[in-house]
């Protein structure tokens, strides 16, 4: 991507520099024009102004469009499109659409969790799942004399070549997984020397159910399509093969304060932990799964040896980025399954680069933490949409600062303050972001780097760069990994419509998960105040 370099005051909306154009009926001036003159020239006749945004060969530039007519035309006459940027309200209004809030009133250590969504591919191909299941006393061991336990389950799926995958996960991986836990927990309760499963058998459940799951989208399919010898059978059952996601789950047992958290490509979760200083740390709970991944590509070696592309320019035989995924067929069935379904349906060439498949699986790389919810810790999961703007420090800081600030307001309803009562510091009025900068992005830790803030040109520091204005933590985070202070870059960034926007940021999505001592009314409430109003809500139980 390449950016052509302006000196002008106001242009750092996702390009690294860049220059205005005055905007006059459907063609761009052939040559940039200053800031200055650019605004001179449109007011100078008393005509009212709006934000434009020229979406060029690998450049975006901002400029102005004068008096009130509309764009007549997607393109201008040298092949540039041409928008009407958002105004900071719509802009607002785009990042909280989807956004949603839970209060948990379980009393069994999570007290909210908050979720968002902005699409960049249309339709978005991430998807997302929640899940509490409460689990009898005869199934689960719990303290206390209690009569039942929670197994609670917040996951996000990145899908990529499509959004099939991820929906297919949304609607049954949780299930799945939940399946495995309930046999593994059944045969330990029925052995009078465990009573509880060992921390190796529930590992073992949840991959488990993973795997299980992907051998019925990428192997059972082809059973069923090869049996019914239909083609309006193969589009539907192949569907979910032949695209592909990434899968995060966290497992969290209210009885054992156990989370665990599985990870299946290169989503992210890091935990939220505020030290004795009242600064924060950054816990990555997992490690980004792609060709560049040192210990994958060194996996990937040993499976497949004499197979030097089986890992080229990061990508697993040059093509897929992560190397662990649900679907991707066409790097899982063997060469005769990929040609038949070639030569009988509509299945894609597969790699020349193919000998020895499968080379991408499903397993998931499972983490164990224990939560203090007494400690008011927080977990964050995300698409790697996130992990590519921000850095880890940057995140748990964002949740920090977004902590005090809701602490301090004074403005909550008794429920949102009985919860936030573990988190606000007395420090919330300092300036920098309350983070440990020491730990979480070393060498060698498998997270990668955010890319997008080199791509931005963002040079300004973190006190210049960070907001706090959403109720939704979610989308507080979303709002300042696009952009933050920078308006002109936040509003350029979602004013770009699919597909320009994939050139400069993923789908997203976010979860923030909140853990404390809260009410136990047994109720799972939707936080209206950091809700989307429209849409229909769905259960939680």
């Amino acid at each position: 991507m390449q950016f052509r370099t302006f000196t002008v005051a106001l242009v750092s909306a996702a390009v690294a520099t860049g220059a205005f154009y005055t905007y006059r009926g459907t063609q761009p001036t052939s040559s940039p024009i200053p800031a200055d003159q650019s605004r001179s020239a449109s007011t100078s006749a008393g005509q009212t102004e709006r934000r434009a945004l020229v979406v060029d060969r690998g450049s975006l530039y901002t400029g102005t469009i004068p008096g009130n007519e509309p764009v007549s035309k997607d393109t201008d006459d040298l092949g540039r499109k041409v928008l009407e940027m958002l105004t900071p309200e719509q802009t607002t209004e785009k990042l909280r659409k989807n956004e949603e809030s839970w209060l948990v009133g379980r009393g069994q250590g999570v007290v909210r969790y908050d979720v968002v969504q902005i699409p960049s591919n249309d339709p978005i191909e991430d998807d997302h799942a929640e899940k509490i299941i409460e689990v009898p006393q005869n199934l689960a061991a719990t303290d206390s004399g209690a009569s039942a336990s929670d197994w609670m389950f917040w996951g996000v799926f990145d899908g990529h070549s499509g959004w099939v995958t991820s929906a297919k996960l949304r609607q049954t991986l949780i299930s799945f997984v939940a399946r495995e836990l309930n046999s593994t927990y059944k045969s330990a309760l029925a052995d009078p020397a465990t009573k509880i499963p060992t921390p190796e058998s529930i590992d073992k459940a949840i991959k488990t159910g993973f795997l299980r799951l992907d051998h019925e989208i990428v192997h059972e399919s082809v059973a069923k399509v090869q049996k019914a010898q239909s083609k309006v059978a193969a589009a539907n059952l192949l569907a979910p093969a032949l695209s592909g996601s990434c899968a995060l789950l966290s497992f969290y047992d209210s009885n054992s304060k156990l989370l665990r958290v599985a990870c299946t490509g290169d989503s992210r979760a890091i935990l939220g932990r505020r030290g004795p200083n009242g600064k924060w740390t950054a816990t990555p709970l997992s490690e980004d799964q792609t060709g560049g991944t040192p210990s994958e590509e060194e996996r990937l070696r040993k499976e497949h040896p004499g197979e030097p592309n089986v890992v080229k320019n990061g990508r697993i035989l040059g093509g897929l980025e992560p190397s662990r995924a649900f679907g991707d067929a066409y790097y899982k069935w063997s060469l005769k399954t990929n040609q038949e379904l070639k030569k009988s349906y509509f299945a894609r060439t597969q790699s020349p680069l193919l000998k020895t498949p499968p080379y991408v699986t499903a397993e998931p790389i499972v983490t164990t933490t224990k939560v203090d919810p007494t400690k008011g810790d927080f977990v964050v999961m995300a698409t790697d949409g996130l992990w590519e703007m921000l850095t880890n420090e940057e995140v748990v800081g964002l949740v920090g600062e977004w902590l005090d600030a809701q602490g301090g307001a004074g403005r909550q309803n008794a429920q949102t303050q009985s919860w936030l009562k573990s988190w606000w510091s007395s420090s919330s009025s300092q300036k920098a972001l309350p983070i440990e900068q020491e730990g979480s992005e070393s060498g060698g830790s498998g997270q990668r780097a955010p890319i997008r803030q080199q791509q931005w040109g963002v040079k300004a520091s973190i006190n210049e760069r960070f907001v706090v204005e959403d109720k939704n933590c979610a989308t507080h985070l979303v709002r300042n990994a696009l952009g933050g202070k920078d308006q002109d870059q936040l509003s350029a960034l979602l004013t770009l419509p699919s597909p320009f926007s994939r050139r400069y940021r993923d789908d997203l999505t976010v979860e923030v998960i909140f853990f404390g001592e809260g009410q136990a009314n047994g109720n799972v409430t939707l936080n209206q105040e950091a809700s989307a109003s429209e849409g229909e809500v769905k259960a939680k139980l």
